[in-house]
């Protein structure tokens, strides 16, 4: 009998050795269970072969091309990466919607005496459960928004108060995105649902009694949307900030940002558009520190005559109640644990 999985924490935590995501290399790609390995029993081509002949030919036919290569993909899966498994190995297997890839390949591994078991609905089931989570549900968490201008090390400080206790989701980290006109990362970012896979993960790591930290946002990070429930948590948040003087605000963004620092006609692309709304002169001005290697002077311009603006404009529009503010002379890494160690002993302490 398929396995039936009625809540996310089945396929979180499904006490099996190893799931199995019998789909294609490019259905895999896009999402899948998490912890899951890609064993296709048809690969790119062939699914779409199949699929072709199904629709332009008949079922029939569709369906005998189907079992011979999902039986041979199968066996080169035994005969390779599963060879080496004793009697005892329970692996879970899925599918689209847990049909004849599944059942197939299931079937055949509980032949060889393997504890297999079929995923009843596949990913399906499992992509239901995602969206019902975070879009139909309300966060069962109470979140904390950490803000402040452009280049007080929001991101970095993450990491330094998950380290000490903090319950902290970071958004921008499971987006691969630096959240800004200059945020695309090497390696772009991944599909809205891989998004979303990783954030139902963290959040299943969380404890609901306590606050959650997570940068402040808009809806969009990169190209990826902040799903709904969190979306809606983040904008009843209330908030904390942090505060640095502007020259050490440029040098930390002169780090961070290196990347696009280094590639002046790509960083010169990047702020073409703002043109529009800062004006010719200033973007002119920008073009020129580019050419002339002057990057601590061209962060400290970007933060102070475009991003800061932005920032104040947004706060006044929205009037979030920011329940404490953590000044900084400096942003290097001492000052970056120190800020840290403060943070972490407030934010402890706050009720939800």
């Amino acid at each position: 009998m398929p396995r039936k999985m009625t809540q996310l924490s089945d396929f979180l935590r499904h006490g099996c050795d190893t799931v199995i995501d019998v789909r294609s290399p490019a259905e895999f790609a896009e999402d899948h269970v998490p912890g899951a390995i890609n064993l296709p029993v048809l690969d790119n081509e062939e699914r779409a072969r199949v699929g072709t002949i199904y629709k332009q030919q008949s079922p029939f036919l569709a369906r005998k091309l189907g079992a011979a290569l999902v039986f041979r993909n199968a066996a080169a899966h035994i005969e390779g990466p599963l060879a080496h498994h004793e009697g005892g190995w329970k692996p879970m297997v899925y599918c689209w919607r847990g049909g004849q890839r599944s059942g197939s390949f299931a079937w055949m591994l509980q032949q060889i005496g393997w504890r297999a078991e079929a995923v009843e609905g596949g990913y399906r089931t499992y992509r239901r459960l995602v969206t019902a989570a975070l879009y139909d549900a309300e966060l069962p968490f109470k979140l904390i928004q950490l803000g402040g201008h452009t280049g007080t090390a929001k991101t970095a400080l993450l990491p330094k108060l998950a380290a000490r206790g903090v319950q902290v989701i970071d958004l921008e980290g499971l987006a691969r995105h630096r959240g800004s006109l200059l945020g695309d990362m090497p390696g772009g970012q991944p599909s809205q649902k891989w998004f979303e896979t990783e954030l139902v993960q963290a959040l299943d790591a969380l404890d609901p009694a306590r606050p959650v930290l997570v940068e402040a946002e808009s809806s969009k990070i990169g190209q990826l949307l902040i799903p709904p429930a969190i979306w809606e948590a983040m904008k009843f948040a209330r908030w904390v900030e942090v505060a640095a003087p502007l020259e050490a605000r440029a040098g930390y963004l002169n780090a961070a940002y290196d990347d696009i620092l280094s590639d002046g006609p790509a960083l010169k692309d990047k702020l073409s558009p703002l043109r529009y709304h800062r004006g010719h002169e200033l973007v002119d001005r920008w073009e020129a520190m580019i050419d002339a290697g002057e990057r601590l002077a061209l962060c400290a311009s970007l933060a102070a005559d475009h991003y800061d603006p932005a920032y104040d404009k947004s706060m006044r529009a929205m009037a979030p109640q920011v329940i404490e503010r953590f000044e900084t002379p400096a942003l290097d890494d001492a000052a970056l644990e120190a800020l840290a160690d403060r943070m972490a002993e407030r934010l402890q302490t706050m009720s939800i």
